[in-house]
């Protein structure tokens, strides 16, 4: 049997909160530096605390448009909140599994490694090279491939900051480095940083534009396209307005009417004139002296009056004095 529900649970039940009506939408942007605090997606939430360590994961696609990067997936994570702003940290990359899968074959060898390197500015970073060479290698080849990779990885972080690590495993550059290093070792089918992770963080950098600064480019560049869009839609109206204001073909037409008119009159008066011609023709034709024309000359002229050409001279003449 079900039990009764009180009026006062109905009327708490009523009053509750709608939790919906209590999140709002945050923008997640970036890190400052190298990315400039783009603008890479929305979260909602009630409130800050709710956003802070959340993991937004996009495709490099999508974050720069190049389509030959659509399987290599970005890591943010949201360390800070400030207004409607979810700011992140690059965290790392990794590649599809797919990927990775259709590049590796039956006769190639495969050369993988884990390495963790420390940036300029104490960032601890782990990285994880894939080294496809054409056919299988022996395994004191991968060692050689596997230790020079290694060293060039560990040089190149520290040299450089966290920042130009990102933009170097992003852009390529990274890679094309080890494929010169590897190269003169073993032919190479393809090299590929597939993982990379964040492990500690170091010095925040401070370069590039603060966020006021971004709002307020935004705020332009919103405020920029407004105005084109109300530009353009002007134009039209404008072009609208002139093409209710020029004659329409029904009234160029009503125009010519009279002309149409005159042209009928004409017509009628045509069979006049091919009254007088045919008469003229018939005054010629009684004129001339057909004796004295050849058989060819008078079957011309009965072709001409639309007359048989059959039969001896008389009969020709006889045809045309009819």
């Amino acid at each position: 049997m079900a039990k009764k529900v009180s009026a006062k649970a109905r009327a708490a039940a009523r009053k509750q909160r709608d939790k919906w009506k209590t999140k709002r939408w945050y923008t997640i942007r970036a890190p400052r530096h190298p990315w400039d605090f783009k603008n890479i997606g929305e979260t909602i939430g009630e409130s800050d605390e709710h956003i802070m360590g959340r993991v937004y994961e996009m495709t490099l696609q999508e974050f720069n448009g190049d389509f030959t990067k659509m399987h290599v997936i970005l890591r943010f994570r949201v360390d800070e909140c400030v207004g409607q702003d979810a700011l992140t940290t690059f965290i790392g990359h990794h590649h599809q599994t797919d990927h990775i899968r259709r590049q590796i074959r039956r006769y190639r060898g495969k050369v993988d490694d884990v390495v963790d390197v420390v940036t300029t500015d104490g960032y601890l970073v782990r990285l994880k090279p894939l080294i496809i060479t054409q056919k299988r290698v022996q395994t004191s080849v991968k060692q050689v491939m596997r230790s020079k990779t290694r060293d060039l990885l560990l040089g190149f972080a520290a040299k450089n900051t966290y920042a130009k690590l990102q933009e170097a495993i992003l852009g390529g550059e990274l890679e094309e480095d080890v494929r010169k290093a590897v190269k003169p070792i073993y032919p190479i089918k393809s090299i590929s940083i597939r993982k990379s992770q964040l492990l500690q963080t170091g010095v925040v950098n401070e370069k590039g534009p603060t966020l006021d600064e971004i709002h307020a480019e935004e705020a332009k560049t919103a405020s920029e396209l407004k105005a084109k869009k109300a530009a353009a839609l002007a134009a039209a109206m404008e072009d609208e307005e002139e093409a209710e204001a020029t004659p329409s073909i029904l009234d160029a037409a009503e125009a010519m009417e009279p002309e149409s008119e005159k042209s009928n009159e004409v017509v009628e008066e045509a069979p006049e004139v091919e009254e007088t011609k045919e008469v003229a023709q018939e005054d010629a034709t009684e004129s001339v002296d057909h004796s004295s024309m050849s058989v060819a000359e008078l079957k011309e002229l009965l072709k001409a009056a639309g007359k048989p050409v059959s039969g001896k001279k008389a009969d020709l003449i006889a045809r045309l004095e009819e």
